[in-house]
């Protein structure tokens, strides 16, 4: 398996989604705002995504893809197929009972998630309503990423890295579509929510069916393997999630704030997510299966430099990524947002909020890459630990922060227990002689932290220069905005070649190959 190749797959294709999710935000934006209904949705919209991160991306693709890429390694694929045709109808059983006592329980559900919604009158029924619209979504997201682990481990990245974009597309449809016909805005959005579940997982059926792999239900049986898959979620649940952990805890003390809060850390989050998911998903992506794989064949010194690679990529493309944010998170906001029914005001302080999660950008993307250094050797309990405490720093933090700076409190407060969770997951391996940084990275590092601070030097001055080109929401403005941008792109890539943070050359090279040593190329 190329590594470099599957980290560009998947990450062109969230990348695509990305592009595609700013459109969908764009239009949430102009037609919310960032009042109550925008509010609700959020809150629902965020809470069936973070089980699906609880329950689908993190525990259980962290638990399943090790024990199937073993499987597949050493017993072959029908051994395999049984396991995940097993694991699938537990998996359904379990989330089917979940949702629905769920859907039961939410009205009492929301004075937990969001209980600064009372204060608004209705705010706490739209907020239920919408919720349970949208909850069912996690069933459905959840088989997907069972199905996206097989695929995965079978080298196949590109039809699970493409399924978000449906999930985009949907939604830009149900807002175009039926956001007029539905009592709210808020309403056909988390319809749309529902839906894309769906299209989700149909897609991700053909595919696994074309594979020679599709994953049916079949009487469920708790199998040693499937056992072993239960042992391993249980523990994981909180330590391979804990970014979505971290913003959930962020909106509940978020609806405490202010009315408009959660919406000002939600559209900052978003504009987050595009070097987060296009790097940090991408590189954890590949490296699982990959790194998994490898060591199940014995193969130490290609899973360590696999892991060498992953955070020398990682670190690349979101150092320069986090300085960018930094610098021009005001115009990047008001050109993608400041439309419509978002204000001036909404433009000011998410701008606010986005420069308080850029400064953790490196370390939740480390994060993604780390922990699959763990989970490739079946070591479930110590991400956990290591979560557990960043959680109480982050709780604690947002307790202290939110006081004096409000909601840009609580983004700063999730980026620093991010930057405690990565040093903590650092030290532990590299304690254990699983991380050992090669010759490589030890010299690249400095020279790609020398290339961003430039970068952002540059960036600074231009900034100045076509700032009153960014300022509104004329449609005008996007060139200005997409010059920038540009600007910061050249200036990084020179800096980047000069000081021999990276050169074109040795990134072809990659393609090509997979390193099969501590020190290759």
């Amino acid at each position: 398996m190329n590594l470099l190749k599957a980290i560009t797959t998947v990450g062109g294709y969230t990348m695509l989604s990305r592009v595609f999710g700013f459109v969908r935000d764009i239009l949430i934006a102009a037609v919310l705002g960032a009042g109550t209904v925008a509010d609700c949705f959020f809150v629902a919209f965020r809470f069936p995504n973070l089980f699906r991160r609880l329950f689908a991306e993190g525990a259980f693709a962290a638990a399943f893809v090790p024990i199937f890429s073993g499987q597949l390694e050493t017993e072959g694929r029908e051994r395999a197929k049984a396991f995940a045709d097993q694991a699938f109808s537990v998996l359904f059983l379990i989330l089917a009972g979940f949702v629905a006592v769920i859907e039961l329980a939410m009205p009492w559900v929301m004075y937990v998630l969001a209980p600064g919604f009372d204060a608004v009158q209705g705010k706490m029924e739209l907020a239920t309503e919408l919720s349970r619209i949208a909850f069912p979504y996690l069933l459905f997201i959840s088989l997907v990423s069972l199905q996206s682990g097989v695929l995965n481990s079978l080298g196949r990245f590109a039809a699970a890295a493409a399924a978000p974009v449906l999930l985009n597309l949907v939604l830009i449809s149900a807002l175009l579509g039926f956001a007029d016909k539905a009592p709210t805005p808020g309403h056909a959005l988390s319809w749309g929510v529902f839906a894309a579940g769906v299209v989700q997982f149909a897609w991700l059926v053909y595919h696994c069916r074309r594979e020679g792999l599709p994953v049916r239900f079949t009487r469920p049986r708790l199998s040693p393997e499937v056992r072993l898959l239960g042992r391993r979620i249980l523990p994981v649940v909180f330590g391979a999630s804990l970014y979505q952990i971290n913003l959930l805890i962020g909106t509940i003390l978020a609806t405490l704030v202010a009315d408009g809060a959660v919406s000002y850390l939600y559209y900052a989050d978003r504009v987050t997510q595009l070097p987060l998911g296009v790097v940090g998903v991408a590189v954890g992506t590949a490296l699982l299966p990959n790194q998994s794989r490898q060591l199940a064949a014995g193969d130490d010194a290609a899973a360590g430099a696999s892991q060498n690679r992953g955070l020398e990529f990682a670190l690349l493309l979101t150092l320069p990524a986090a300085v960018a944010l930094l610098v021009i998170a005001l115009p990047i906001v008001t050109v993608l947002f400041e439309r419509g029914a978002f204000t001036a005001t909404d433009t000011a302080a998410t701008a606010s909020a986005l420069m308080a999660y850029a400064t953790g950008l490196p370390a939740y993307v480390l994060i993604r890459v780390l922990t699959p250094g763990y989970f490739a050797r079946e070591d479930t309990k110590t991400p956990v630990k290591i979560a557990a405490w960043s959680m109480l720093a982050n709780i604690a933090l947002n307790l202290v922060l939110m006081q004096v700076w409000g909601h840009v409190g609580i983004a700063l407060a999730s980026s620093a227990a991010a930057w405690i969770n990565a040093g903590w997951l650092a030290r532990e391996l590299k304690r254990r002689g699983q991380l050992s940084v090669d010759k490589r990275l030890a010299e690249r590092g400095p020279k790609i932290v020398w290339a961003s601070l430039g970068m952002g030097a540059v960036l600074f001055a231009a900034e100045r220069l076509v700032a009153p080109a960014c300022t509104g929401p004329c449609p005008e403005h996007i060139p200005a905005l997409a010059a920038l941008i540009a600007v910061g792109l050249l200036a990084y890539a020179g800096l980047a070649h000069l000081f021999g943070a990276a050169r074109l050359g040795e990134l072809k090279a990659l393609v090509r190959r997979v390193p099969d040593g501590p020190d290759a190329a």
